[in-house]
């Protein structure tokens, strides 16, 4: 598909051997349409969820506050 289409030529994004796009902030996709679909917003977390986060990204509950701040549920001391 990505030959037939001269992907490569016209916008200037490869493939590697093993089919990552390069460059690396390249992104593709196919979207379909459907007339009952519709967006939904995943809603403010929890403390207990950025303790988890934290916990298993191995980072400071404060720095995960920090990155994550527009969807904390609960004020923070950040």
């Amino acid at each position: 598909m990505w030959s037939l289409a001269d992907i490569q030529d016209k916008i200037g994004i490869g493939l590697t051997e093993s089919l990552a796009m390069t460059p690396a902030a390249s992104v593709s996709g196919l979207y379909f349409s459907n007339p009952q679909a519709s967006y939904f917003a995943v809603g403010k977390i929890t403390k207990e969820q950025v303790v988890d986060y934290a916990k298993r990204k191995e980072m400071s509950v404060e720095e995960v506050e920090r990155w994550l701040s527009p969807i904390l549920g609960y004020d923070s001391a950040v």
